[in-house]
């Protein structure tokens, strides 16, 4: 019969070399916090607990997290040491047994295959700790590895480590399997005899070995993995990392990135096979994007919805809004919360869209803003166009029903309604509806004034 899982991630830190008043854990790595990823891979082993070890603005990360089912939070405060925060969730945990995984809410690049084969080692060898290490070629900030033959004699961190022991290459990850039974109690024994004047963690490989127990070691060949977060260097070069391993993944989905060195793609987002991703593009957040879709240079999509065959043209910004089958968008034009368009719609150059419908086959297609509107299918709107749509105390909608024709450089004050196959004439300001099939203009008929520039002695301008 299988044992429990439990899962601890230490979040506490305050990442001082960040420089940052937003926690450490909170900083994104392609589009999410940190600890996120942590959290992702940790899932993976189906745990029964998981408990988050906070301090430094410990509300914050709770706050971040709050919509993540199955947290428990536990506050280390004051903070000593790795040891010592193991034993601050002794309170969530007093009950449970099995297998307790550590992890880090600063190293997101763990990968669940490898998490399986740590719990898969430490269980099958009856274990009383595992911890995941690596042979790395600049060992400078970790604690080494020191052996006894093939196995761990002790973990000793670089400032406690003598100079022989700072040549070691084979470096810890702080990631840990352990043992429920006896854990909390071996940390007690724990001393903060080191240049810290902290309680290690690494220090219960020595008690076990005093204690005759067994304790294994998982070396991984991809030191990456392992990676943390300090500073805002590491947080870029982590980040590219997983942008890499996204459109990597992407690619062999059949998603065509044509320059996967300017392309940001978040972990969260969704591509269809046969879409094509020009250079310097950005797709964040929830974004999905169907089949067959061309994303051209300079684009920036968020938390989008996009279908399948869908054109987007150059430096287009798209945010919290739809676009249906077979529609294009661009160049330049700002889609803004609320925006749908539906099918083989059309919106062109300079065109913004707020909380906007924009039927099947309608188009907008020069320098216009449509704002708390519901267009029809089959709408033509001119150069131009703006709906007035707040009144300086309510936002009012505006209705343009089924093929209607809006003449260039026309204002819709709203409240008002275009009924259907209507005409309104160019230059119009429209604040009554229009009735369906009718023709609505608001401009007087042109008078030419002659020899008006004479009479008032105006000179004429030389070509």
């Amino acid at each position: 019969m299988s044992m429990d899982v439990h899962i601890v991630v230490l979040a506490a830190g305050k990442g001082t070399r960040m420089k940052s008043e937003l926690p450490k854990v909170l900083h994104h790595v392609a589009g999410v916090p940190m600890i996120q990823h942590v959290l992702a891979q940790a899932n993976t082993l189906s745990p029964k607990s998981t408990v988050v070890v906070v301090g430094h603005q410990a509300h914050a990360v709770q706050t971040a997290l709050e919509k993540q089912p199955g947290l428990t939070f536990v506050v280390q405060e004051p903070q000593l040491g790795t040891a010592h925060a193991v034993l601050t969730a002794e309170s969530a945990l007093k009950h449970a047994s099995g297998t307790l995984i550590l992890l880090s809410g600063d190293v997101p690049l763990l990968a669940a295959k490898t998490l399986g084969k740590l719990l898969a080692v430490h269980t099958s060898a009856g274990a009383a700790a595992t911890v995941i290490t690596a042979v790395v070629d600049q060992a400078h900030g970790y604690g080494r590895i020191v052996r006894n033959g093939e196995q761990i004699a002790r973990i000793v961190e670089e400032r406690d480590a003598s100079a022989a022991e700072r040549e070691i290459r084979e470096i810890n990850s702080g990631i840990y399997a352990f043992a429920l039974d006896g854990l909390f109690a071996g940390l007690r024994e724990i001393a903060a005899e080191n240049a810290q004047g902290e309680y290690y963690l690494p220090d219960m490989v020595g008690i076990y070995r005093q204690r005759g127990q067994r304790v294994q070691s998982l070396l991984i060949d991809d030191p990456d993995q392992i990676r943390g977060i300090n500073s805002r260097i590491e947080l870029a070069n982590v980040s590219r990392l997983v942008r890499q391993q996204k459109n990597e993944s992407l690619m062999a989905a059949g998603v065509t990135i044509e320059d996967p060195a300017t392309t940001y793609v978040d972990s969260t987002v969704q591509i269809g096979a046969d879409t094509i991703v020009r250079p310097v593009v950005s797709i964040e957040g929830t974004t999905t994007i169907g089949r067959g879709c061309v994303i051209h240079s300079g684009v920036r999509l968020v938390d989008a919805q996009l279908g399948d065959r869908v054109t987007i043209l150059n430096h287009c910004v798209i945010t919290n809004a739809e676009v249906g089958d077979d529609a294009t968008v661009g160049p330049f034009a700002h889609l803004r919360p609320g925006a749908a368009l539906r099918r083989k719609a059309r919106v062109g150059n300079f065109v913004e869209l707020k909380n906007t419908v924009v039927g099947a086959g309608s188009k907008a297609m020069h320098l216009s803003y449509l704002g708390d509107a519901v267009l029809g299918d089959g709408v033509n709107v001119g150069a131009g166009t703006i709906t007035c749509n707040y009144d300086g105390v309510n936002k009012n909608r505006t209705t343009i029903e089924d093929g209607a024709f809006i003449g260039s450089d026309t204002q819709l004050v709203a409240p008002i309604t275009v009924g259907e196959g209507a005409y309104v004439g160019t230059g119009t300001t429209l604040r009554e509806d229009v009735p369906a099939g009718a023709l609505a203009v608001s401009a007087g008929k042109q008078r030419n004034i002659e020899g008006w520039v004479e009479k008032k002695g105006r000179k004429k301008v030389k070509a």
